[in-house]
């Protein structure tokens, strides 16, 4: 069981120097704790931020530094409105680590606790400031790389995917208590919900489910991001392309073939979708030691890709190399990239993939090779920022409420006693509350929890 009767204390700001730094106190001593590193004699008011000095300890330098050494914003949550739902006080100072660790050291001598990752938002769940969904949706924020990752994140925040969540578990509920009024009632042969009644309620919350399912694949895409490597012969342009994507030149380019000779790799924001990007040798037989180790690493890359980009130079005719390309990443998710579109064109590759034509010296067709990114990532969707449902947990834990209503359903068409049926609208009841947290058990708290930053 965790504990939530202690006070636990840690800095809230982004380790390294900065303008300010914030340490966090949540819990039954958090106001004497924050009194004692003040020194301070009148009581802080509570959700007023307060100018004050505080004190801080030195591990080198003698113990507790007496005089006030750094100047203080200290302000009081009161339990229960606080982020927590304890007493919550949070101390601006200046971002030193020599203070900010100091602060938290004095914290921790006077009866203070180092919290754990994740531990503030999981006293806000255990207290019920926070259903888990959108105690998930924190982390999320604090790590989105993107625009997009931080809408739907936010979103998540403020609770969207929870009501909805709630809706599809009280239309199971109250499906559940006629079929059980049902069982309850036999001798009186009256049926509080009828076989076909059954049936079509069993299908709309299916219907529900699936419209949040529908989601599922783009928005884990903009949650998890993606891997695109780019593959193509010696010269195509390549690295070219790489830096034309990333918008800066990162990746060494020159006329003279296998220029590179290892992966590149960048993270890069594609309309909204977080793509790793990576640059491979030029894919071609070759008898140096070194060049093979690069070309046998770009295969291997290509096999770990969620999409390729196939960088194709088309203003000379096709080569061997070429051919060999095309036929190695049939069948692959890719977008087939003409390349050199600024000269004379010399083919045309006619397949069925995607083709964008582009050139990579006056970047024309760079906006519509990454609109084609994101929509092929997408399954040909752009990621769009009103994704409901992102997580992978969350995503299987639906998948599995609605396999379970998608077999009510089967079992109310056959006309099978209601014990079957409602049998199978407690799992998927259970399915949705572990995804909220109402029945989510310590070892899944711990896997979620522990994926937080420390003061969050």
């Amino acid at each position: 069981m965790f504990a939530v009767d202690d006070t636990i204390v840690a800095i809230a700001t982004p380790q390294g120097r900065g303008g300010l730094g914030v340490i966090r106190l949540s819990g039954p001593q958090a106001l004497e704790i924050a009194s004692r590193l003040t020194n301070r004699a009148a009581p802080l008011t509570p959700r007023v931020a307060t100018f004050t000095h505080v004190r801080w300890s030195d591990p080198g330098g003698g113990g507790v530094i007496e005089t006030p050494q750094d100047e203080a914003i200290v302000t009081w949550f009161p339990s229960p409105k606080s982020y927590t739902g304890d007493d919550v006080v949070e101390i601006s100072v200046h971002g030193s680590p020599v203070v900010l660790h100091g602060i938290v050291r004095l914290a921790v001598e006077h009866g203070g606790r180092l919290a754990r990752p994740g531990e503030f938002t999981l006293r806000a769940f255990l207290n019920g400031k926070r259903d888990l969904v959108s105690a998930e949706a924190v982390a999320d924020l604090i790590d989105a790389a993107t625009p997009l990752q931080a809408r739907v994140a936010y979103d998540q925040l403020q609770g969207t995917l929870t009501g909805r969540i709630r809706q599809i578990d009280r239309a199971l509920l109250d499906l559940q208590a006629m079929l059980e009024a049902s069982i309850d009632f036999p001798d009186e042969g009256y049926k509080f919900i009828t076989p076909s009644e059954t049936v079509a309620q069993l299908a709309a919350i299916a219907a529900d489910i699936d419209v949040l399912l529908a989601d599922a694949d783009r928005g884990r895409l903009i949650r998890e991001g993606a891997t695109v490597v780019i593959v193509g012969r010696p010269n195509a342009g390549k690295s070219s392309l790489f830096n034309m994507l990333l918008g800066q030149d990162r990746a060494i380019v020159t006329a003279v073939p296998g220029t590179t000779r290892d992966l590149v790799s960048e993270r890069v924001d594609i309309e909204g979708v977080p793509v790793t990007l990576v640059d491979t040798a030029g894919a071609h037989d070759t008898a140096e030691i070194v060049e093979r180790e690069g070309v046998d690493r770009g295969r291997r890359a290509r096999a770990v890709a969620d999409l390729l980009l196939v960088v194709l130079d088309s203003s000379e005719p096709p080569t061997a190399d070429d051919h060999a390309i095309l036929a190695e990443t049939a069948g692959l998710p890719r977008i087939v990239v003409a390349n050199k579109a600024d000269l004379p064109m010399r083919w045309r590759p006619d397949l069925a993939d995607p083709r964008v034509e582009v050139s990579t010296v006056d970047c024309r067709g760079g906006s519509q090779l990454r609109v084609a990114l994101a929509r092929t990532l997408g399954g040909g969707e752009a990621a769009l920022d009103t994704i409901s449902i992102s997580n992978v947990r969350h995503i299987g834990l639906l998948r599995a409420a609605h396999a379970s209503v998608c077999k009510a359903q089967t079992s109310a068409t056959a006309v099978a006693s209601e014990e079957f049926v409602v049998s199978d609208l407690l799992r998927a009841r259970r399915d949705l509350a572990e995804m909220s947290g109402a029945a989510a058990d310590d070892e899944v708290l711990n896997r979620i929890f522990e994926r937080f930053c420390i003061g969050k």
